[in-house]
């Protein structure tokens, strides 16, 4: 390739012009050792691309007027540059961060996390062919459900269980199994509206149903659900509003007193708990969650809950209840189209295997050790991360250990705090600290293991709850240091 000395620019511009044909050819690059050794690895179709796309962008850098440095255009430095966009392309789009939001299980950073146990099954199902929908029994179809119905069964006192791919899904899929074309009653204060804008009343239109509202905001009565059964009728529901909190005068029916209800008219009832816990979080010092034990025993015919909120396994809809009211919802024909894939099952079956053996929990489960583990071993951590933030960071920033207040997450306990500890950075100087706080969070989160933070008091928080191995981010803070610069 011709080395070029001049700086190239715009022809109406340049003191010494360059013509645009000057540009290296692509042909000529694909051909040169280091761009050769790219497309040996990586195929020439995508090599080609970059390479192309590269040539493109100094062409149209010059068409629209901007100097380019005589050194951009070397033979060494384009080829980095295609290395370089290479490399790019083929990064994942999806990348681990380190959560040190302080919200255990966070909507936007995956929610739960898996089990070693998950993990390991999940990837030797994926590695081969596996008995999906094969009967090793007879030899004959087998069917998806059976690898999870049984653990579901046993687990919540349940008669049948289904899954699908989340709880909206399983919701949805309820409501239309049984009652499309006709009513389905629920208290007013429970028309809950969660991320995305999933609402209550547009998933019962969706489903082709019919909601009918009682009682008011803050009070629901027994009597508000009696005298709004109509021959029209077909489910009775109650969603449990584990997104937000309904305080001071307020009354609600509880599941077994609409159970009750709805069954003295032959009317079947369906509550959605949503996060799904399936132990008693109680038992371990944190606040109770409704369980799906809890709403079988109580008489609901369905229950639907999350697999990966507080049950700590992958995104799934769970549904359980009677025979009867499961059958209708599993023969339905949205059943198929909202199915779970093997990849999910495959991990969900391996984390509710974990809950057979339950004094270990706390152990296995990830949601559940980080839950539960002690605001003192926390604080104690970042007592002996300090120095080394603080050396990363001077002299911009300086850095404290601070007790912490965070969250379950997801929806979960809205109006819970969990005790916790971590590292508060803030600016030295304060004139420009919102600015400075700015790059600080932009300069964690491209790290190579982006390490995610909240800004709060002119401060940036780093709760370290979820950091369980501390390696990972002492090992990046250089890479911190160079980039406050």
């Amino acid at each position: 390739m011709k080395r070029l000395t001049e700086s190239v620019v715009d022809g109406s511009q340049a003191k010494n012009p360059v013509d645009l044909k000057n540009l290296p050819g692509i042909d000529r690059l694909l051909r040169s050792p280091d761009v050769a050794a790219l497309v040996a690895e990586h195929g020439h179709t995508l090599v080609a691309a970059e390479t192309r796309s590269a040539i493109d962008a100094l062409r149209e850098r010059a068409r629209q007027g901007g100097a380019l440095d005589a050194a951009a255009l070397t033979p060494e430095a384009v080829e980095q540059t295609i290395r370089s966009r290479v490399a790019a392309r083929l990064a994942p789009r999806m990348r681990a961060v380190l959560n040190l939001t302080g919200t255990v299980i966070h909507t936007n950073l995956g929610r739960a996390l898996l089990a070693d146990s998950a993990l390991q099954h999940l990837l030797t199902m994926m590695a081969g062919p596996n008995n999906l929908e094969y009967s090793l029994d007879d030899g004959g179809r087998g069917d998806r459900d059976s690898m999870v119905e049984e653990l579901l069964c046993s687990l919540t006192g349940a008669e049948a269980a289904t899954v699908v791919n989340n709880n909206a899904a399983a919701v949805l899929l309820t409501i239309a199994a049984m009652a499309h074309g006709k009513e389905v009653i629920v208290s007013r204060g429970e028309l809950v509206e969660i991320g995305g804008a999933f609402r209550m009343p547009d998933v019962m239109s969706s489903a082709g149903a019919t909601l009918v509202e009682v009682g008011t905001t803050n009070r629901t009565h027994p009597l508000d659900y009696e005298q709004a059964i109509t021959e029209h009728t077909a489910l009775l529901m109650k969603v449990h509003t584990s997104n937000y909190a309904v305080q001071g005068f307020t009354a609600s029916v509880d599941e077994g007193e609409i159970a009750r209800i709805a069954h003295a008219r032959g009317i079947p009832m369906a509550t959605d708990l949503g996060s799904g816990a399936l132990v008693d979080m109680s038992a371990w010092g944190l606040p109770h969650e409704p369980t799906p034990q809890e709403m079988i025993a109580a008489g609901c015919d369905v229950v639907t809950f999350s697999g990966d909120k507080l049950l700590g396994g992958p995104q799934a809809g769970l549904i359980v209840g009677s025979k009867a009211a499961v059958g209708r919802i599993r023969k339905f024909p949205m059943k198929r189209a909202l199915r779970m894939s093997k990849l999910p099952l495959a991990a969900l079956e391996a984390t509710l295997m974990l809950y057979l053996r339950p004094e270990r929990l706390t152990q296995d489960l990830p949601t559940l050790r980080l839950l539960t583990r002690p605001a003192d071993a926390i604080r104690a951590l970042a007592v002996s991360l300090q120095p080394a933030l603080a050396n990363a960071v001077a002299p911009r920033f300086e850095v404290a250990v601070l007790d912490l207040m965070g969250q379950i997450g997801s929806g979960s306990l809205p109006v819970e705090k969990l005790p916790s500890a971590g590292l508060a950075i803030a600016p030295v100087q304060k004139k420009g600290a919102g600015r400075a706080l700015d790059e600080l969070a932009t300069a964690l989160r491209t790290l190579p293991l982006p390490v995610i933070g909240r800004v709060a008091d002119d401060r940036l928080l780093l709760d370290l709850r979820c950091l369980e191995d501390s390696a990972p981010f002492v090992n990046q803070l250089p890479l911190l240091r160079q980039a406050l610069v």
